[in-house]
């Protein structure tokens, strides 16, 4: 199944932090694998995650937060606008 690097984008973190089926990691370690552009993504994405971890001490948010800010990290990577000035 071919991935759109959106998709694997805005799944990188549930990665990250294991919280993703293997069915899911396995799929989108493939397509890591095979997308620079989202292998060098995934690469700030896992270096800011360890900076966190090493300042907050491995504090853990509320489940509430973390899933608003999950919806939401979502809706910013999936929604795009495109205009087109006919003008």
């Amino acid at each position: 199944m071919k991935l759109d690097c959106t998709a694997v984008l805005a799944d990188v973190w549930l990665m990250l932090d294991g919280e993703c089926d293997e069915a899911t990691r396995e799929r989108l370690q493939h397509h890591l694998e095979t997308c620079s552009p989202c292998i060098d993504a995934y690469g700030l994405e896992e270096k800011l995650k360890r900076l966190l971890n090493r300042k907050c001490g491995g504090d853990r948010a509320p489940d509430s937060l973390r899933e608003r800010l999950t919806l939401d990290i979502r809706r910013s990577i999936t929604i795009t606008e495109t205009r087109i000035d006919n003008s």
